[in-house]
């Protein structure tokens, strides 16, 4: 079982409270905790504070939109001791080694907001490799150091003076940015360290060299993470028309054919009832669809849908064309999508989602990615989780 341990105190005195204070839209702890979940190899992320105010913060990160995100986060306890300003993060993470079963750990840093979910990834692929220990992430830098001698003068450590390296020539080095140490149970309890044995570097991007520490590191990591397009999402917007594709979406995407040569597709009951309630909302509801086949054409008139755009070549065009026609804004629009012609449209409505076979970018774009695959009830799982918000 690998788990995340984010440590967090309410104590900070260069800013108080500043694990909960807003950056980019959001408190400053939600971007770690994020990533943390987002990970792959995550089986559960534990937060350890010992604020009654930050817990509160984190445990709401739990409920409305993004509830399904952070399902994999626990709010625990920590001792006062540990919560010191003298306390080392050791301590606390082998306090929490005492209580919790695990079997390997990464511990996670709340003041590296710009960390993704692809950087832990990296992190827990790399610690998968045959005879390593430890892993720590890093950013490569390319300085000239200098340090004083004895005497009080200064020399270079790392290059010649006579031999200056053009920057693209020099090797440079490797910096811990303090975001993430990941290591086995058994090694943080032998070590009473973060890392040890043998460690692999993971390198991360250059901006996250910076951590939040004192308030002028505030102003320079949030035009950081605006320029990483590290932003909050914006909150759903009133939906007033739902459109989704077809295959692989309301199909599982397969081609069935019978003995004789006719074509059959499988479509799921569920996203009839879907349907069925977003109508009864008095929501607009169709199909855009590359296809032009009399299945989908049935299949759209059973569920008696508002729209059914066959054959369709540009759905950007199709979806801009059908807002003008009803009278409704893009940002009023749902759109659901599983490839690669779809991408566009979920960019550019107000709330684009997709299936959770959908393509990686699909993925990577949609503001929801349904937890069923395609053709599993897609539909009804989004206006089951009240994502729509004037679904009842």
């Amino acid at each position: 079982m690998n788990v995340a341990f984010i440590p967090v105190r309410g104590g900070s005195k260069s800013i108080p409270l500043k694990n909960i204070k807003q950056i980019s839209g959001r408190p400053l702890v939600y971007w770690t905790v994020k990533a943390a979940c987002g990970c792959k190899y995550l089986d559960k992320v534990y937060v350890a504070t010992d604020s009654s105010k930050i817990k509160e913060t984190v445990e709401s990160f739990k409920t409305g939109v993004e509830a399904d995100l952070f399902s994999k986060v626990e709010v625990i306890g920590r001792s006062a001791e540990s919560a010191s300003d003298t306390a080392s993060t050791e301590f606390a993470m082998l306090e929490f080694a005492e209580t919790y079963d695990f079997n390997n750990i990464v511990l996670v840093q709340a003041t590296s907001p710009l960390l993704q979910s692809a950087d832990l990834d990296r992190g827990f692929e790399a610690f998968n490799e045959e005879g390593t220990d430890s892993v720590l992430s890093v950013v490569a830098q390319k300085r000239f150091h200098w340090a004083n001698d004895e005497r009080g003068f200064t020399h270079p450590i790392n290059y010649d003076v006579f031999h200056r390296p053009r920057r693209q020539e020099f090797d440079g080095y490797q910096v811990e940015n303090g975001a993430f140490y990941i290591t086995s149970k058994d090694k943080l309890i032998e070590s009473q360290n973060r890392v040890s044995g043998n460690i692999k570097a993971v390198e991360m991007n250059e901006d996250t060299f910076f951590e939040i520490d004192e308030p002028s590191d505030w102003v320079i990591i949030e035009a950081l993470m605006k320029k990483n397009g590290i932003v909050a999402p914006n909150e759903i917007p009133e939906i007033k028309m739902l459109l989704t594709d077809c295959d692989g979406c309301l199909t599982d995407g397969g081609m069935y054919y019978s003995e004789h040569g006719d074509e059959l597709k499988k479509f799921n009951t569920r996203d009839g009832m879907g349907f069925a309630l977003l109508k009864q909302k008095g929501i607009i509801t169709g199909i855009i669809t590359s296809e032009n086949v009399e299945l989908n054409r049935r299949r759209a008139e059973k569920l008696k849908l508002d729209i059914l755009e066959a054959g369709c070549k540009d759905k950007v065009a199709a979806v801009r064309r059908i807002c003008e026609e009803r009278g409704v804004d893009l940002e009023n629009v749902c759109y659901i999508g599983d490839d690669i012609n779809d991408l566009e449209v979920i960019k550019m409505v107000g709330f684009g989602c997709c299936p959770a076979d959908a393509m990686p970018k699909v993925r990577e774009a949609a503001r929801y990615v349904a937890k069923a695959k395609g053709g599993e009830g897609v539909i009804r799982e989004i206006t089951q989780s009240r994502i729509i918000s004037n679904m009842p």
